[in-house]
Order: structure tokens, then sequence, then C-alpha cells
């Protein structure tokens, strides 16, 4: 089991109040890595693979050192960046939707990486699994890590349903979750909407919550009020450990 994986956000956020470290760029993308586990992992490379890589650069993170890249969806804002890292690092793995379209797929072949094409739940290293492909109009996948502390959950949008995507990963392994973090992908959802979802996660016993990008900042606020000291305030340059959990 883990307990020394950290997670760094390489840029999320439309504002300054969602920079973590002076210096970073920031845009209304999705990006982080995942460190202290069997492989380094890319989870999602934001629109921009300018700003990707100079924000890895910033924080210290070696592209190079990246063994495996896992898209959640098929969405610019998510994949955007990932011509540009193959440039700097085409020897990764990459953990794509197998309802990802040809001409993708073409493109990162054309830089011989090594796609692997998710349908179902999926096994990427030890302790590390997809979600497998959910959702109908719009395709997903989350990232499941188990730890000694219970399940962290990663998600890009979670257009499937953030409480369908956590239920999905609670009924694979029965662990206790222990974070949820990502896109949640309530922006326009109604408070009551909100509120529904907050009180599944705690039905879900889910102990700390990270939600960021499309979540929206109301959507936030609620998620704030409720678990308290137990909300962590995501954003770009944000260190993650699982040991401060």
């Amino acid at each position: 089991m883990l307990h020394k994986s950290i997670f760094r956000y390489s840029y999320d956020a439309p504002a300054i109040t969602w920079r973590y470290k002076e210096g970073l760029g920031t845009s209304w993308d999705f990006s982080c890595v995942v460190t202290g586990i069997e492989k380094i992992i890319l989870f999602n490379t934001g629109a921009n693979g300018v700003l990707l890589l100079e924000n890895m650069s910033k924080i210290e993170i070696d592209a190079n050192g990246i063994e495996t890249v896992v898209l959640s969806h098929i969405h610019g804002g998510h994949t955007g960046g990932l011509e540009m890292f193959l440039e700097k690092n085409p020897h990764v793995s990459a953990y794509l939707l197998k309802s990802f379209p040809k001409r993708f797929k073409r493109m990162v072949n054309s830089y011989k990486a090594k796609i692997v094409e998710v349908e179902k739940h999926t096994k990427i290293c030890e302790n590390v699994y997809s979600t497998g492909q959910l959702g109908t109009l719009i395709k997903e996948q989350g990232l499941i890590i188990r730890t000694e502390k219970g399940l962290i959950i990663i998600t890009g949008c979670a257009h499937p349903g953030i409480v369908k995507m956590v239920k999905t990963a609670k009924d694979l392994f029965n662990e206790q979750i222990l974070l949820v973090m990502g896109g949640f992908h309530l922006e326009w959802a109604t408070k009551g909407r909100v509120k529904n979802i907050i009180t599944a996660f705690e039905d879900l016993n889910v102990k700390y919550v990270g939600p960021c990008h499309c979540t929206g900042d109301k959507a936030r606020a609620f998620f704030e009020k409720r678990f308290g000291e137990n909300y962590i305030n995501i954003g770009a340059g944000k260190v993650v450990a699982i040991k401060g959990l």
C-alpha cells in the first residue's frame, strides 16, 4: 500500500486566488502529477503544452521523469498539452479511452508513445487503477489510488457524475475513501443539487475533498463549509501529501 504519494498541480484555475506558487501560470484547465508510487503519473495535460512544461519546470518536476500519462476524457482542456509534452518526452505509456478519436491516437502513435486503450476497469501500476470508461454522451475515466489510509479518486471533469465515479471506485475495492479531488462539473449546478452531492459524499464516508476546475466557486464554497478542515483548497502549484491527511 502507498503512504508517500504526492500530488503536484501543474496548473488549474482562472484566477490569481487559485495560484499556490508565485510565478506559475494559470488557465481554465487541469493537470496534476502523482509521485511516490511505482510510476510517476501525469494525469491530464491541460490545454497548453507551453504552460504545462513551464509550470512543471518551475515546480521542479522533470518532464523526462514522467513514465505514464492518463487522460480523463477527450476535451481540449485536459488533452491539448499532450503533443508538446510528447515532443519533450515520448517515452511514456498513454492511457486513453477506447472511444478517443482515431486522429488523436494517430497523433500519439506518431511520437512512438505506447497507447493503452481503456474500456473497463484497468490496473495502471501497483495500487493505481482507472475506473474504466464511464458515461454516455461524454465518456470519462477517473484515477484511483489505493493507500494505507484509503482510496484517492482524481477526476478531470466528472461528466458521468461525480457521485457515480466515487461509487464506482467504492464498489471496485470496498475501502474507505480518503480523498476525492479534481473537477466535479458543478459550475452551473443548483444549490440543491450541490447539497445532495455533498450528502452523498457523506453517506459514502468521503474524508477529504479537493474540488477545483469545473466545480465552480459557489459549489466549492458549499464543500468548504460542510467539510471544514477536511476541505483542501486546490490551485496551481498546490502539493497534497498523504502523510498530511
